[in-house]
C-alpha cells in the first residue's frame, strides 16, 4: 500500500513472532520484527526444550474439580494459586472450570490434536532456513506415572493421544530404567512418544532464525509496541520511544503482554498467565538421554546445551507478582528424588506462559480489526506450534488458506 514503511509488523520477538517474522520475509513481505528484549530471551528460552506433538491434553480435566483442594494445598502439588490474583479475577477462572466439562475437553483435544500433525512442517523449514539442525535431538520422548493409581486415572487421556495419532508405546518400570538408568524414582509405567524430539537451546534457535531473518532483508527494531491504531488502510504502530511505523498489518505475538499493547483489541480476550519455573544443573546433562516427564510431579527433565532443566508445575498469578521460591524448591526437592547427586540448582528462572481459559491458542484477526492479527496463548506448547503460527500468520496475511482448520482458535469464540 502506499506509504506504507512494511508489509507487516510483528509485535513480539519470541518463538511464534520469530517465525511468523521469517516465514513472511521468506516470501518477500517487508517486515519490521518489534521488541525491546533480545529474541527468543523470553518465555521461549526458558522452555522444557520439547517438540511435544503429543500434547494435546489439555490442563482442564474433570478432575480437576474434585482434586483442587488437594492441589492447592499439597506440598508436592505441581499447582499453585495465588488467592488474592484470582479473587480479582474470578472471570478467567470460572471459564477455566468451565472448560474443564467433559465435552469441552474432547472439543479442546480435538482441536489441539489437528494442529499438533502440523507441528513438524511448521518448524522444519525454519530450522533448516536459519542452519540450526545441530540443535535438534530425535530420540523420542518419556512420560512416567510412580504409581499405579496416577496411570490408571490417566488411560482416558492416553487413549484421547491414540485417538489423535500420537505414536506411543507403553513401558514398564523395567523397561524405562534401561533406556534412563539414572532415574531414581518410583517408575510404575511410562510412555515413550516416538518420534519426538527436543531443541538443546531454544534461545539460541531463535537468535538463529534472526539472523537469517535480518540477512533477508528484515528488520528488527528493539522497541516495545504500546498502541496500534488500525484504519481501513493498514495500520500505524506506536513505538515506546514516541516514534511511528505504518504497515499494511500488524501481527501481534507478544505472549503474556499481549494484553497491554493497546488498540490491537487484546485486553477484551481473558488472557491469563500460567507462570512456569526452572532449575538448571550446569554439569548433570549426562543424566538423561531425552526428556522425562514425571507425571505426578508436573515437570520435564531435559538435557540440553548448558545442563539439566527441570522445568515445569503451574503458578497462576499476577504477571508482574515477584518468583515464588517455593515453586523452585519444589523443582529442586523433587529432581533431588529423580537423580542422586543434584546439589543446589546454578541457575532459577521464571516464565510467563501465556493462557487462555480453554487452552486453546488465539490465532486470527482481531475483533478490533482485520488488519491485525492475533497470534498468542499457546499455553505449554509454544515451542512446539511456534513454527505452524508462524506459517498460518503469513498465510492469512497473503489471503491463502491456512492448512489446517484454526476456527477453533478465532478470537470471536469469547
Amino acid at each position: 500500500m502506499a506509504g506504507a514503511d512494511f508489509d507487516l509488523i510483528v509485535a513480539g520477538a519470541g518463538i511464534v513472532g520469530m517465525s511468523t517474522a521469517l516465514y513472511a520475509q521468506k516470501e518477500g513481505l517487508r517486515v519490521a520484527l518489534c521488541d525491546p528484549n533480545p529474541p527468543g530471551s523470553g518465555t521461549t528460552a526458558g522452555s522444557a526444550c520439547t517438540i511435544a506433538t503429543y500434547a494435546c491434553i489439555p490442563v482442564n480435566s474433570p478432575s480437576i474439580l474434585t482434586s483442587l483442594p488437594r492441589l492447592l494445598t499439597s506440598r508436592d502439588s505441581p499447582l499453585s494459586l495465588n488467592l488474592a490474583h484470582t479473587l480479582k479475577n474470578p472471570r478467567w477462572m470460572l471459564s477455566f472450570l468451565n472448560n474443564c466439562r467433559a465435552s469441552r475437553v474432547a472439543h479442546i483435544s480435538r482441536a489441539l490434536g489437528g494442529i499438533l500433525k502440523h507441528t513438524d512442517a511448521g518448524l522444519d523449514p525454519l530450522i533448516e532456513e536459519a542452519g540450526a539442525e545441530d540443535l535438534v535431538v530425535s530420540n523420542d520422548c518419556l512420560y512416567v506415572w510412580s504409581t499405579q493409581a496416577g496411570f490408571e486415572s490417566a488411560r482416558e487421556t492416553n487413549a484421547t493421544r491414540a485417538e489423535q495419532g500420537v505414536d506411543f508405546d507403553e513401558l514398564d518400570g523395567n523397561e524405562i530404567r534401561q533406556l534412563e538408568p539414572h532415574l531414581r524414582q518410583p517408575i510404575y509405567r511410562g510412555l515413550r512418544f516416538n518420534g519426538a524430539r527436543h531443541i538443546t537451546s531454544p534461545q539460541v534457535l531463535v537468535q538463529r532464525m534472526c539472523k537469517r531473518f535480518e540477512a533477508l532483508g528484515g528488520s528488527r527494531v528493539a522497541q516495545a509496541v504500546v498502541r496500534s491504531d488500525p484504519d481501513a488502510s493498514g495500520v500505524t504502530a506506536h513505538l515506546e520511544a514516541g516514534t511511528e511505523i505504518r504497515a499494511a498489518r500488524l501481527a501481534l505475538t507478544a505472549g503474556a503482554h499481549a494484553a497491554r499493547i493497546k488498540g490491537t483489541g487484546a485486553s477484551q480476550l481473558p488472557l491469563g498467565t500460567e507462570r512456569g519455573y526452572h532449575v538448571l544443573y550446569r554439569n548433570a546433562g549426562a543424566q538423561l538421554s531425552r526428556p522425562v516427564g514425571w507425571a505426578e510431579a508436573g515437570f520435564y527433565a531435559t538435557p540440553m546445551a548448558d545442563g539439566l532443566r527441570i522445568a515445569g508445575t503451574v503458578e497462576i498469578n499476577a504477571l508482574d507478582a515477584p518468583a515464588n521460591t517455593r515453586r523452585t524448591d519444589y523443582l529442586h526437592r523433587k529432581a533431588q528424588e529423580m537423580f542422586d547427586g543434584l546439589r543446589a540448582p546454578d541457575a532459577t528462572w521464571l516464565g510467563h506462559r501465556p493462557t487462555m481459559p480453554d487452552s486453546l491458542p488465539v490465532i486470527g484477526p482481531s475483533p478490533a480489526s482485520d488488519r491485525v492479527i492475533l497470534a498468542f496463548g499457546h499455553q505449554h506448547i509454544g515451542l512446539t506450534l511456534g513454527g505452524i503460527t508462524g506459517q498460518i500468520v503469513t498465510d492469512l496475511v497473503r489471503g491463502r488458506p491456512p492448512p489446517c482448520d484454526i476456527s477453533a482458535f478465532t478470537p470471536l469464540r469469547f
